[in-house]
């Protein structure tokens, strides 16, 4: 399902998802936090967190740690992100106006360490290279996932579309939830996200909420790059380790596959 951003978020915590509310199939609770300089958040709640920066510059506490993060663009640079388990205090000061951090949150009673991710400690990989004509070449950051946080219930990480390209492809789907947020650059670009048999038009702030199952592909304008943050919840006894691929779609990763016009 697509949910339509129109205009720019408001000052503070913007909800998007909801557990006990509107979008509670996805499990978790996700939205877009605001912060002008000088402004803090404080959070000391009952479910495991995470906080990445989009853009803009803050201190997070937490646990006796101070650490000052800064962030110009999603595109060109790796995130810093804050993941705590339930209750630990945190704190997020801002230092600029028009601080944009996303918030995912969600059940778990398992505990694990509190742990700031930085930029260089990031997954960053280029994906698709060498195949399908690079028209499926995409840079994808893992931030965290059960091989480095074992007790998480989520996984997070980000996508960087080139113009005009693929990403999550080919099609592949998995029994747990997913949610996708978007950027563009410029911010007036635009994409198409596939949920199964429909294909919806996606743009700047817009968020696509992915039930399980569903196939999810993406496509990129010419023209325009494509951010999207992508968060998945663990099913309980069947956690995300590797989607499950489209088979008569996955020809199109051999790196010698013949693809027209080169015949």
């Amino acid at each position: 399902m697509r949910i339509r951003q129109d205009g720019p978020f408001k000052n503070g915590y913007n909800a998007i998802t909801e557990m006990d509310g509107k979008h509670s199939d996805m499990l978790m609770d996700f939205g877009i936090l605001m912060l002008n300089k000088d402004q803090k958040e404080i959070n000391t709640e009952n479910k495991e967190r995470a906080y990445l920066l989009i853009q803009g510059e803050v201190v997070f506490e937490w646990e006796n740690n101070k650490v000052t993060a800064k962030r110009v663009s999603c595109f060109d640079e790796n995130p810093w992100c804050l993941h705590v388990p339930s209750e630990v205090e945190i704190k997020i000061i801002s230092l600029a106006d028009n601080t944009e951090i996303a918030v995912q949150k969600t059940d778990n009673e398992k505990t694990f360490p509190s742990k700031l991710y930085t930029p260089g400690e990031c997954m960053s990989e280029e994906r698709g290279k060498g195949t399908m004509n690079e028209t499926s070449t995409r840079i994808v950051r893992t931030i965290f996932d059960k091989t480095n946080t074992e007790n998480t219930n989520l996984v997070l990480g980000e996508v960087i579309d080139f113009p005009g390209r693929w990403s999550s492809y080919p099609p592949h789907h998995h029994p747990q939830p997913e949610i996708y947020f978007y950027k563009f650059y410029p911010e007036n670009g635009f994409g198409y996200a596939e949920l199964g048999e429909e294909v919806v038009k996606v743009r700047n702030n817009d968020t696509v909420t992915i039930a399980a199952g569903l196939t999810h592909p993406q496509a990129t304008a010419p023209g325009y790059a494509m951010y999207y943050l992508w968060v998945i919840r663990h099913l309980e006894g069947n956690p995300y380790i590797t989607p499950t691929f489209v088979e008569e779609h996955l020809w199109v990763t051999d790196k010698n596959a013949k693809i027209w016009p080169d015949k």
